[in-house]
């Protein structure tokens, strides 16, 4: 008599987390995201500790999130995962000016970006 469970958006072995209204571009956050994919999960967050990007610490949050997840919602092994995909997407734009000279107007684009991190747990070969 009651609503039917949504289908999960990922496999069995796999769980993922979204951070969204990231003040970076996409293409910078592309970067850092790059940086990660394929890793190990311990590996990546290492990584993400030490890189120089200011935006790093917001991915390195992301991936523990993923990491909770996989552990707690869906019961995976924290030491055989790896960032399966790591994807970027974009958000709002702030539009902001500055007057120029001869009456002119420029404009200064902010933009936001997204993160999604799935990570997914493989079985160690012998």
């Amino acid at each position: 008599m009651g609503k039917e469970q949504n289908p999960r958006r990922v496999a069995e072995n796999e769980a993922m987390a979204k951070t969204k209204m990231l003040r970076v571009s996409p293409q910078k956050l592309n970067l850092v995201a790059g940086l990660i994919r394929g890793k190990k999960v311990d590996r990546a967050l290492s990584d993400l500790t030490f890189s120089h990007k200011r935006i790093a610490g917001d991915v390195k949050k992301c991936l523990q999130s993923a990491i909770a997840n996989a552990e707690n919602n869906h019961g995976l092994d924290v030491d055989n995962l790896i960032v399966a995909e790591a994807w970027v997407g974009k958000n709002l734009v702030m539009k902001r000016g500055r007057p120029r000279a001869r009456g002119r107007f420029g404009k200064i684009m902010k933009p936001f970006s997204e993160i999604t991190i799935k990570v997914r747990q493989v079985e160690e070969q012998a």
